[in-house]
């Protein structure tokens, strides 16, 4: 009953993270059915703090948002729109793949390197 509705709209949230299946739903009139944009709307829970920390794909939260907008549940229609989507995804994705690896290995030199005091050149204690 309640875990059981609780996992379902889990994955129907994470789901709203890929691009291709908005667009299926898109294209067969789900974002134009009245009762189906009212459920997204309920569904926006899910960004509260102690829900949100079961999420997987928490890019769906985002989704979700634009979801709100009839603009973007029209523009879903639009196979291009969803590849548009998709590729941006990806490339975010990349960067910050990327960025964290930098950041990771950043971190674990500053850690390796020998901790020296602060060096103020060859002045004596008397100049300082």
């Amino acid at each position: 009953p309640a875990k059981n509705r609780f996992q379902s709209e889990l994955e129907f949230v994470q789901c709203l993270a890929n691009p291709n299946y908005l667009n299926f739903l898109a294209q067969r009139g789900f974002l134009r059915d009245r009762p189906f944009i009212n459920y997204l709307k309920y569904l926006l829970y899910w960004k509260e703090p102690e829900y949100a920390k079961f999420l997987k794909y928490p890019h769906c939260l985002h989704m979700l948002e634009l979801l709100q907008y009839e603009h973007f549940r029209k523009e879903l229609v639009n196979a291009q729109c969803a590849k548009f989507i998709d590729e941006q995804q990806l490339l975010h994705w990349q960067h910050y793949s990327r960025k964290r690896t930098r950041l990771q290995q950043a971190l674990a030199e500053q850690q390796q390197a020998p901790q020296q005091p602060p060096q103020h050149g060859n002045l004596t204690p008397h100049e300082l």
